[in-house]
């Protein structure tokens, strides 16, 4: 089980916060607490399209998946 750290609200693997906390970051000019309000911010802007797009998607992979169960052992025109 991968081990979490709780930051600026959200729950970060711990081998990313240490790798943006002590490689990443360092040299930037950009804090660390700066870095995970401003990610944790942008995250919660773009959960909800993110979701609409994960539903689209799902639908295009289901009717394809009909597609392919409609032709099953049938030559496919690529006409059609």
């Amino acid at each position: 089980m991968t081990e979490r750290v709780e930051v600026g609200g959200l729950q970060v693997a711990k081998v990313l916060y240490d790798f943006v906390n002590e490689e990443a970051l360092p040299g930037t000019g950009v804090d660390a607490d700066g870095f995970w309000s401003g990610a944790a911010k942008v995250i919660d802007e773009l959960a909800p399209k993110n979701k609409a797009l994960l539903a689209t998607r799902d639908d295009l992979q289901a009717r394809i998946d009909g597609w392919h169960r409609d032709r099953a052992g049938t030559v496919i025109d690529p006409a059609e």
